[in-house]
């Protein structure tokens, strides 16, 4: 059975026809590959974009069913506006979208900029559309949770006192993890059978390391996208196993190479930081907070 997972391939999709899928961030990279997969597969796709023009122009190129609405992650009121706009059931919502070591910047709500799209906006958007998924949620994640001094800066989130585009990557893909913990535990508890499930896709060369605040890490970012970098379809393989195959829920999944730079899918460890049940349950409790949603009363199958 491992060395089955480990040889994972898109090839292995299964018909997914009649399900509905959104993938946020689904027009350039990792996410346009899986929408592509999952669209090739059977699947209905909602490519959830923040440029709609640039959504299109994406669709247009992925064979199968697809749509596009707009979302930004970085604007609450645009969450609760495309998930106040969804009818009918969702089988899938992949959570891909992210920024990663932009320069300082707040969110339209006032949030750092990489905790607020990458954390705030999916945790706000998965609880909105929670009373409609019947499957699972996938959240992507990243190795950057296990950099030197990752946390939660409970007393800072926001990183007014010593914010570098590093530390603020590394917290928020920190709390992708701790943001998955604690859904499945409260999706557990409430009786659903919906499955929250984590991934990370290794060192995936895509145009997410082309906005780094530093010009000289831009620099090597895009020299190491060339020397030992995987392609954004190699990347995309966690986020479509972890879609599909038969896996406990909390799960994380990642490429099975040395460092787990590259390699196929298969299922990871993660940092004691990104375990610990206290601050998830702590961060749970200051997202609501932070964007006013919380987790839904009723959800599927429960």
């Amino acid at each position: 059975m491992a060395d089955r997972q480990s040889k994972w391939n898109v090839s292995e999709l299964p018909d997914l026809s009649g399900r509905t899928a959104v993938v946020t961030g689904a027009n350039s990279g990792i996410g346009l590959v899986a929408a592509g997969a999952l669209a090739g597969a059977g699947a209905h796709v909602v490519l959830a974009v923040r440029d709609e023009g640039r959504g299109r122009a994406a669709a247009a190129a992925v064979r199968g069913s697809t749509e596009v609405r707009r979302l930004d992650l970085a604007d609450l009121a645009s969450v609760k506006e495309f998930a106040a706009g969804w009818e009918g059931p969702l089988d899938l919502l992949v959570n891909n979208a992210g920024v990663m070591m932009v320069p300082k910047g707040r969110t339209k709500d006032g949030f750092e900029v990489q905790f607020g799209t990458n954390h705030l906006g999916h945790f706000a958007l998965t609880n909105l559309l929670l009373p409609h998924v019947t499957d699972r949620v996938v959240t992507v994640a990243s190795g950057a949770h296990r950099w030197p001094g990752a946390a939660i800066h409970f007393d800072d989130l926001n990183l007014e006192r010593g914010y570098t585009p590093q530390r603020a990557y590394a917290q928020s893909k920190l709390a992708n993890l701790l943001f998955t913990l604690e859904l499945q535990r409260r999706l557990s508890e409430a009786g659903s059978p919906v499955r929250a499930l984590a991934v990370h896709p290794g060192y995936a060369a895509t145009n997410l390391q082309s906005h780094a605040a530093n010009p000289v890490t831009r620099a090597l970012m895009q020299l190491g996208n060339r020397l030992f970098a995987q392609d954004d379809r190699a990347g995309a393989l966690p986020t479509l196993y972890a879609a599909v195959a038969d896996l406990p829920g909390a799960s994380y999944v990642g490429p099975d190479g040395f460092g787990e730079l590259r390699g196929a899918p298969t299922l990871v460890g993660r940092s004691a930081a990104a375990s610990d049940p206290v601050a998830a349950r702590r961060l749970w409790t200051v997202s609501e907070e932070l964007t006013g949603v919380a987790f839904p009363a009723a959800v599927a199958g429960a």
